[in-house]
């Protein structure tokens, strides 16, 4: 005990010494080497910040480049300072680089997402895109016919292209968003082919914060739109939940016109287009700017690409699907150049952790170095696919597969966010937002709990206590304990652990959400401010 010196300094770790091998002899590294160049760095930065020990440590990559991979396993317990030293330099190297490739090689990407009521023949035209532009030959698309004549299931066989696993064919309902992607001259688009059955409306919101246009899908057949478009269809469901995904652009396809119910008459078109404008005017698209009427037959394949013969629907003048969202479509704004964001949708394991997500902003290639919030977890991507084709290289608005190297995939969940290191996403627990109540029988007060959607994020969230009203007309914020249908308010709500959200203004799809209880979705909202 008396010989201990009790003086001595603490024992600060050094994450960059070389690994202990037994036998051969400790040379001492020189300690003035990696002081030198950050006591200017850091003095350029004005940050007077005590901890030197941390300095010291964080400085070395930057001096030597080559230990990629160890700075990304070093770098958790470091808090801010790592990534700031030690990504600046590269990130601006590639975002210089992003912005030069982008001069043509890159199609312009967009994700469609297909909603709509149970059995309008979402699935149906999704095949019928993919066999049109090329995507499916002849040979599998007559297998199929084969086989869902032997089912007794004569005119499913499109829907299989998108339903592939065996329980889907069986009864003819989607269940997990299906995936497939197809290729016009200018634009390369990915379909999402989202379940129309009430019980998987969780699995629908996935596709939807996916999906950069929706298309809404109609069947015209007498009986059909109507059970849809009543209270408790999936038609109203679909469309309210795709505006809160951020969606902007909606394209109605009035499917089924060759029914023998129907005929191609214009009557029922325009019935189903003076139907359905109201009700999403007041969901906030704009009927002269983002809504587009096209009537098709998902089976036969009318106006999907072509025109069909002259007795059938010659009374629409408009563009065909392909051609609308190829030619007629507005581009999508991308930040290319902002920081990563990338939502993860799904994740499983395969000779490493591969995600599932779609980028939201910057770009990643391959070996870059990112971290997984909200674990603040450091991760290396290893390999890319963009739409299950192998690159080096995704940008904003691509759907992506990584392979990421320094994570469990225990430890990764659907709506966790991938970001650039010198610019983390928010996370919180107890957040402010601005709130419509849509449906809900009793009044909203503190203590009322549900399932809130934000992104692909489920999460349990508890009401704290609701502030304000908000007078729709004039805006005027009135005190209220309480809220119910129809009202606008904002509220503070509370989850038991924190998970990534930003205020609206900042980012807006990590800022907008989707309550839901009892299988209904109750109320939409958008994040003003996170508390803590």
């Amino acid at each position: 005990m008396s010989n201990w010196n009790v003086n001595a300094n603490s024992f600060v770790p050094n994450p960059n010494a070389r690994p202990f091998v037994p036998g051969q002899p400790y040379t001492p590294p020189t300690p003035e080497q990696p002081i030198v160049e950050p006591a200017e760095d850091w003095e350029e930065q004005a940050d007077p910040s005590p901890v030197t020990a941390q300095q010291e440590t964080v400085s070395s990559p930057v001096e030597e480049p080559t230990p990629a991979a160890p700075v990304a396993e070093s770098a958790p317990p470091k808090k801010e300072p790592t990534p700031e030293e030690d990504v600046i330099a590269p990130l601006a190297k590639k975002f210089q680089r992003t912005v030069y490739v982008d001069d043509g090689s890159h199609k312009e990407h967009i994700n469609i997402v297909f909603v709509g009521h149970v059995d309008a023949g979402k699935s149906t035209i999704g095949g019928q895109l993919m066999f049109l532009t090329g995507m499916v030959d002849k040979r599998t698309l007559e297998k199929y016919e084969r086989e869902a004549k032997e089912k007794g299931r004569e005119s499913w066989y499109l829907s299989w292209c998108m339903d592939t696993n065996d329980e889907e064919r069986e009864k003819g309902k989607t269940v997990e968003v299906g995936r497939a992607y197809f290729e016009t001259e200018k634009r390369h688009f990915t379909i999402l082919d989202a379940p129309g059955h009430k019980s998987f409306v969780p699995n629908m919101i996935a596709g939807a914060t996916q999906a950069d246009l929706a298309v809404l899908v109609i069947s015209a057949r007498r009986g059909e739109f109507e059970t849809g478009f009543d209270r408790g269809g999936q038609t109203r469901e679909h469309s309210m939940l795709v505006k809160t995904a951020g969606v902007k652009h909606l394209v109605i396809l009035v499917n089924k016109m060759d029914d023998p119910t129907v005929k191609w008459e214009e009557e029922r078109f325009k019935e189903i287009e003076g139907k359905l404008t109201p009700y999403l005017r007041k969901l906030g698209f704009n009927p002269k700017t983002d809504i587009t009427y096209i009537p098709c037959s998902g089976l036969t394949g009318s106006f999907i690409k072509d025109r069909p013969s002259a007795t059938e629907g010659s009374w629409y003048t408009g563009p065909c699907f392909i051609e609308f969202i190829d030619e007629l479509l507005p581009s999508f704004k991308r930040d290319f150049n902002g920081p990563v964001r990338c939502i993860v949708c799904e994740k499983y394991s395969e000779m490493g952790t591969v995600i599932i997500g779609k980028m939201e902003s910057g770009c990643v290639q391959k070996g870059d170095t990112l971290v997984v919030m909200p674990n603040k977890q450091p991760v290396q991507v290893l390999q890319i696919w963009a739409d299950d084709v192998e690159t080096d290289r995704v940008v904003a608005g691509d759907n992506i597969k990584f392979k990421l190297k320094g994570i469990e995939e225990s430890e990764l969940q659907a709506g966790f966010i991938i970001c650039s290191p010198d610019s983390l996403a928010k996370t919180g627990r107890i957040f402010d937002a601005e709130v419509l109540v849509l449906e809900h029988k009793s009044i909203i007060a503190s203590g009322y709990s549900c399932v809130l959607h934000i992104q692909s994020a489920v999460e349990e969230v508890t009401v704290k206590g609701v502030i304000a009203t908000i007078d729709k007309k004039t805006g005027e914020k009135k005190r209220a304990k309480f809220v119910k249908q129809d009202e606008k308010c904002i509220m503070r709500l509370e989850s038991a652990e924190s998970f990534v959200l930003e205020p609206f203004k900042e980012f807006p799809y990590l800022g907008r959400f989707t309550l839901r209880d009892e299988g209904k979705t109750i109320a939409i909202g958008k994040v003003l401010k996170v508390i803590e």
